[in-house]
């Protein structure tokens, strides 16, 4: 009796959560999952494939009445018939061979089941048959490797989890600070401006809201994954408590849905999650005072401190950087620059010509230029084209082109000038001075190019940060 329940509750259990199934439905491929654990699935998963086949599915999906009411049946007739009696009949069955009374002191892996010696000598004399210790032995190693992904799993989420924590506080911070500048440059301006400076901050203040809503809802998602692994991992370290066929008798459902959420991929941090500060900040009073019909200063450039590595400061316009004695408390967010002091422009261009200069006075170790989009932000590059790096480097007294190469010059560069040519595979470099031209890099450019800073320590110079000069501009 016990091994019939069983055998109708394995029939009635959703390979996903392992519970008797609440309103299942059926793909075209005959398998069946709960709804909600099929939909939680996908959404996982990335797409519409069954758990188990991996069969897409083709049709749509309504709830299987006959499966339901089966499910529901057994479910209300488990929870009034059980006893202590059947428990102890189910103990019996599970130790002794049902058809021989005979212990089962062995398994036979071709049919994954336990048998006892007459099963053996009769119906399993083809197959592979070894000891039921030596078999639990191996199965239980097989789980405990299936436990380790899942835990691994676990911690890849839960760090995802950590540095989203981190955006979501800086996030904060930024909106405190973005609000603070924001007001300081209205201030300067008349009550007429007034309600150009609202409206600005509204939007920024919607910006954070949106960017909250996305960051909440992906860590839903993650808490939720992070609970079912719990609960898989607690399943799993149930089963490999369990002794000989117990163990045997559950341990394929434990280590399918085991094996299906190990399948599914890793948490990624979604990029731009951090509010576009440069968005709101940049060139700021040039586009509100653009309505006053009157002449304001413009940057060229502005930096995105989005990108900027820890060690990096930026200055509250954003036009100037410098290298700090100490690296910030900042979230590794997939824009940023984590391995060297680099920062880029929070615009990139992907045609035309732009050019911009920076002041570098007497700063002894910078290097500035162009990289492409894709550029490596984590790992180990090379100041070169062959990483996407067009640039002019100095250190160390010399002038070089970034790949090594010295480039003379007839004097001490205070400010350079960048220049881009896209569309004829241009970076050229000047001396804004009397425009002498100092180096050009030629290549072809497949890729939206950002203005790139790289500044290491200024030493005893006077000169502590570069800064992008503005361009004045008649409106």
């Amino acid at each position: 009796m016990a091994e019939k329940i069983a055998i109708v509750e394995s029939f009635l259990s959703c390979h996903v959560c392992s519970e008797t199934f609440r309103d299942p439905v059926s793909l075209s491929c005959n398998h069946s999952f709960c709804s909600s654990c099929l939909q939680r699935f996908w959404e996982q998963a990335g797409n519409k494939n069954c758990p188990i086949c991996k069969r897409k599915s083709s049709k749509d999906l309504g709830v299987n009445f006959q499966l339901k009411e089966l499910a529901d049946s057994f479910a209300e007739r488990q929870k009034t018939g059980s006893t202590e009696t059947e428990r102890a009949k189910r103990k019996k069955v599970e130790v002794v061979c049902c058809e021989h009374e005979e212990e089962t002191k062995l398994f036979c892996e071709d049919e994954q089941k336990a048998v006892c010696p007459v099963c053996e000598s009769s119906l399993h004399q083809s197959h592979k048959v070894v000891p039921l210790e030596q078999a639990v032995r191996n199965l239980k190693d097989q789980l405990r490797s299936d436990l380790e992904s899942l835990q691994d799993k676990k911690n890849k989420h839960q760090q995802v989890k950590k540095t989203y924590n981190e955006v979501i506080q800086l996030s904060k911070k930024q909106l405190v600070s973005t609000e603070r500048k924001i007001r300081a440059e209205f201030n300067k301006l008349h009550q007429f401006l007034r309600e150009e400076e609202e409206s600005r901050l509204a939007a920024l203040r919607e910006e954070e809201e949106q960017k909250g809503k996305t960051i909440s809802r992906e860590m839903k998602m993650i808490e939720e994954q992070i609970s079912s692994l719990s609960d898989s991992i607690s399943a799993v370290e149930e089963d490999l408590q369990k002794h000989k066929v117990s163990f045997l008798s559950s341990y394929k459902a434990t280590q399918t849905r085991a094996r299906v959420q190990s399948s599914l991929t890793d948490p990624q941090l979604l990029s731009g999650a951090l509010i576009d500060v440069a968005k709101h900040l940049g060139n700021l009073s040039f586009r509100v005072w653009e309505k006053m019909k009157d002449q304001v200063h413009f940057s060229p450039v502005i930096l995105d401190p989005n990108t900027a590595n820890y060690s990096l400061y930026l200055s509250d316009d954003l036009t100037s950087v410098r290298h700090g004695d100490t690296n910030q408390q900042l979230p590794d967010n997939p824009e940023r620059f984590t391995k060297y002091a680099n920062v880029l422009g929070s615009e990139g261009f992907s045609s035309g010509k732009h050019s911009w200069e920076v002041e570098v006075g007497d700063h002894p170790d910078w290097l500035l230029g162009l990289v492409k989009e894709s550029v490596d932000r984590k790992g180990q590059i090379g100041a070169s084209p062959k990483h996407g790096v067009w640039c002019l480097a100095h250190s160390s007294g010399k002038y070089t082109n970034g790949a090594g190469q010295t480039v003379k010059v007839k004097k001490s560069l205070q400010r350079i000038r960048v220049q881009l040519d896209y569309d004829r595979g241009e970076v050229s470099f000047y001396d804004p001075e009397d425009m002498t031209h100092i180096y050009t890099h030629r290549d072809t450019f497949t890729e939206k190019l950002f203005p790139w800073f790289a500044i290491g320590d200024s030493g005893d110079a006077k000169t502590t940060e570069i800064k992008i000069c503005q361009t004045d501009v008649s409106l």
